[in-house]
């Protein structure tokens, strides 16, 4: 609500957020890496007294001085530990339901890193485990530390790696839940995105690959096709493309700074695809014919360990 995607307005922010609790969002997700740290300081305020209503996540392992200077990924007990008692404070709360580490510190072997956090558990100041962008291998060898409860990756129409490795099948087997960031694209799939213009000048997506000026138009025509099948379904382009995702059995995180906007998203868990829509949607974005990597705003780089 406050990092990446340009100018925000807090007032309206909040008022989302606290919408949110109002309808039937029940899951919040944030990091210590957003702002750094204003996106939890937004969401402590705007829950206050309500922060039991929600499953609260955050994130740690982009090293973050309190003055917000980032360094870079750290997964060391040290500062994993160190890491959660900011984030208890600017949240407002005295645990936290899902704490994932964000990226694997490749320094630093995934079993140190789940063991410091498995000690947040012990001492009850987080409840959950969960990691971002790990590898299958990475994934058995953090669980075998400690049970990890979410595993957390882009996953959308134009993003699908997960079913064409081994991170869905082993997330199943271990039995990790499955959370998609970016399920909309970073907002291609929508009807807010409609052109580069569309962008505040600062918005971070202008560095993404896929939203360079002649990949965008690319992509764009591939989303042409999903709006034509939105439109004989009855519904819109972002509830499609969200109603894909809980088909497949991951739970999306779309992020809005915008009660409508919410309203819209939401409205999409009561959309049933049945398996020939869902073939169709996959269909209409091949692999094969998009644009851009992935890279860029919150993606992998490097390797896990």
């Amino acid at each position: 609500m406050n990092a990446f995607y340009g100018p925000s307005d807090e007032k309206e922010s909040i008022a989302a957020l606290q919408h949110a609790v109002d309808s039937v969002v029940s899951f919040i997700d944030t990091a210590e890496a957003y702002g750094p740290f204003t996106n939890e300081k937004l969401i402590g305020r705007a829950l206050g007294h309500r922060r039991d209503e929600v499953t609260l996540a955050t994130k740690a392992s982009a090293e973050t001085d309190d003055d917000g200077t980032v360094h870079g990924r750290n997964g060391t007990p040290a500062y994993i530990r160190h890491a959660c008692e900011p984030s208890l404070r600017h949240l407002g709360t005295d645990v936290i339901d899902l704490y994932y580490l964000h990226r694997a510190d490749p320094a630093v072997p995934i079993e140190e890193s789940v063991g410091a956090m498995s000690e947040l558990v012990r001492e009850g100041k987080i409840r959950h485990i969960g990691l971002s962008e790990v590898s299958a291998t990475t994934m058995r060898r953090a669980h075998a530390v400690h049970p990890i409860a979410a595993m957390q990756s882009e996953f959308s129409l134009f993003a699908r790696d997960i079913l064409h490795n081994e991170e869905k099948v082993t997330a199943n087997e271990l039995g990790i839940g499955f959370v998609a960031f970016s399920p909309l694209g970073r907002g291609v799939l929508s009807d807010g995105i409609r052109r580069l213009d569309d962008l505040a000048p600062d918005d971070a997506r202008r560095g993404v690959p896929r939203f360079a000026p002649s990949a965008f138009a690319a992509n764009r025509r591939l989303v042409e096709r999903v709006e034509r099948i939105a439109e004989r379904i009855g519904a819109t382009v972002a509830q499609v493309a969200l109603a894909w995702v809980f088909a497949e059995g991951v739970v999306p995180i779309p992020g809005t700074r915008h009660r409508e906007r919410l309203d819209e998203n939401a409205a999409a868990a009561g959309i049933m695809l049945d398996e020939a829509t869902r073939r169709e949607l996959a269909r209409a974005l091949p692999a094969t014919e998009i644009v851009g990597s992935r890279d860029g705003i919150d993606a992998p780089t490097g390797t896990d360990r």
